[in-house]
């Protein structure tokens, strides 16, 4: 079982109950002053604390993915880097490496299912590659769609988390099959990634001055070489972003930095700017204009809106930052009643705290709206022929 799933955590809470109630059972069993007894009573409650805390641990990391699987958590992970190579074709800069079925019904046909593709996309003017897992629906490989561009939108994690969160503890690519199956929303690529493309910096999807160029290995590097090697669409009207906590702050960024790369955004429970700790370091060069470039709220007001859709969730009681997010929405309205192209839409829950099991309440409804604000792309117009050129006349 992995690391992440639903029956590894609900294994980790039986075993504490039961280690628990029978050290209540053997207690007056051990109660004396023997070696025994007291090696016992030592033993008993050693077993039940540490199958206490491997429980609260095992689903601590699941609500908020710390780590993706045994391999990451023991420092056994040896997957080597990848070195990036900038004169590699647009086409060539999509490798795939490796290939998961989806866990929903039928999982073994990807017409039926679908299928996700583990890969590395290289980024030429980041100078960055990273891993990423690219959810393909079924209709990507039936015959009907076999000339079908579809919509995409990248998918962010939050920091530190990893990219197996998005498809064992958040179940995009299982979510999404079924929204298309409900007829809720059209099918769509979901092109998985965490924000945290140096480890172990926070970079916030900024490009950092003398520093990791994230922003623009998302938002030029990953869309050209999806678009390149999938059956997506190239225009921004076409391209989605969305994400969790600093993901959700890059997923409302990008679309207000980059309005010609993203035209929809969705931030569960994002923050507003960029801090400044431990794990980001300086992220803003010692320039305080820069640091106001990434804060949404100054954009909000000193900056064009641009012609996007934002979509923000939150919590009234559980979540820290909701009255930043009540913030910004009232300023987005407060701009498109003044004519502003940008549009706001949210989703607050009465309570839910800034984890997991917040966000998988979110996820359907949320992509739903995402995917049904993008456009179609436009068919691929078939080759011009020629007319023949008619006989030659003779004389």
């Amino acid at each position: 079982m992995g690391l992440t799933a639903t029956k590894t955590v609900l294994l980790a809470v039986l075993v504490a109950v039961l280690l628990f109630a029978a050290t209540i059972w053997l207690w007056p069993k051990l109660a004396g002053r023997s070696v025994q007894a007291v090696l016992g009573r030592i033993g008993t409650l050693l077993l039940a604390q540490i199958s206490l805390f491997a429980a609260v641990g095992l689903w601590a990391n699941q609500s908020f993915g710390f780590y993706g699987s045994w391999a990451d958590l023991l420092g056994t992970e040896d997957t080597p880097g990848v070195v990036v190579d900038h004169d590699t074709p647009l086409s060539k800069q999509v490798q795939v490496q490796g290939v998961q079925k989806v866990n929903v019904p039928g999982s073994h046909q990807a017409t039926v299912a679908g299928r996700i593709e583990k890969v590395t996309i290289q980024g030429p003017q980041s100078r960055i590659a990273s891993k990423a897992y690219v959810y393909l629906p079924p209709e990507y490989f039936q015959e009907e769609y076999k000339n079908h561009r579809f919509r995409a939108a990248l998918v962010l994690t939050g920091y530190p988390g990893t990219t197996e969160a998005l498809m064992y503890g958040l179940k995009y690519p299982q979510t999404a099959h079924k929204l298309v199956k409900d007829g809720k929303m059209p099918p769509m690529v979901l092109v998985m990634m965490r924000p945290t493309v140096k480890p172990p910096r926070d970079t916030e999807c900024m490009d950092v001055p003398g520093g990791p160029q994230t922003e623009t290995y998302f938002t030029q590097d990953v869309r050209n070489a999806v678009t390149a090697h999938y059956r997506v669409g190239d225009k921004a009207q076409n391209w989605g972003v969305m994400g969790n906590s600093t993901g959700g702050y890059c997923a409302l960024k990008m679309p207000m930095r980059h309005p010609k790369a993203f035209s929809v955004g969705v931030g569960l429970s994002p923050a507003y700017e960029a801090p400044k700790d431990a794990t980001t370091g300086d992220l803003f060069g010692g320039s305080a204009q820069v640091r106001r470039e990434n804060n949404l709220m100054w954009r909000l007001d000193h900056k064009p809106a641009p012609p996007v859709s934002l979509l923000v969730t939150s919590s009234k009681h559980g979540e820290k930052l909701h009255k930043k997010t009540e913030k910004f929405i009232d300023k987005v309205i407060k701009l498109n009643r003044q004519g502003a192209p940008t549009r706001i839409s949210s989703m607050i829950l009465e309570s839910g705290g800034h984890n997991f099991n917040t966000w998988k309440r979110e996820i359907p409804g949320c992509l739903e709206w995402l995917s049904n604000r993008l456009e179609a792309p436009e068919a691929p117009k078939p080759p011009a022929h020629k007319a023949p050129k008619p006989p030659a006349q003779r004389s």
